[in-house]
């Protein structure tokens, strides 16, 4: 049995440091201080983020994303149809990104941001085809 433990946000966040100007080249070495998970859940995690810029595309093929804007704003692009759809969040607000939809962020200025995240994730630096 999983031994139930207290998670603080706050102190979260004082082990993260804001990633100024991420790009979808930006690696995981780049970006790994401003990205922490807070807890293993189900068959992922729930992290949290700090950051400004723009992220890859990425899709969740085995379960529904969580997505929760503590702080900041972000503009939340989904891929359907090979249409993007454009989703403004603001601190406060929450979306559910479907299953094995791909989606990206645009944040041009600083955003504060908790996934619950299901396990894989998939990148791709381009945006994706309609067959991927």
């Amino acid at each position: 049995m999983t031994k139930s433990k207290v998670i603080s946000i706050e102190e979260g966040f004082s082990r993260v440091k804001f990633l100024n100007e991420r790009t979808p080249e930006t690696t995981s070495e780049e970006a790994k201080n401003a990205f922490s998970l807070l807890s293993h859940y189900r068959d992922g995690g729930i992290y949290i983020s700090y950051y400004s810029g723009y992220s890859e595309w990425e899709k969740h093929p085995n379960g529904d994303e969580f997505v929760q804007i503590l702080e900041g704003k972000t503009t939340l692009i989904l891929l359907k149809n090979s249409q993007e759809l454009h989703n403004e969040l603001i601190g406060g607000q929450i979306f559910v990104i479907p299953k094995g939809v791909w989606h990206r962020f645009e944040s041009p200025d600083s955003v504060k941001v908790m996934t619950i995240t299901p396990q894989p994730t998939v990148h791709s630096v381009r945006k994706p085809s309609r067959k991927k």
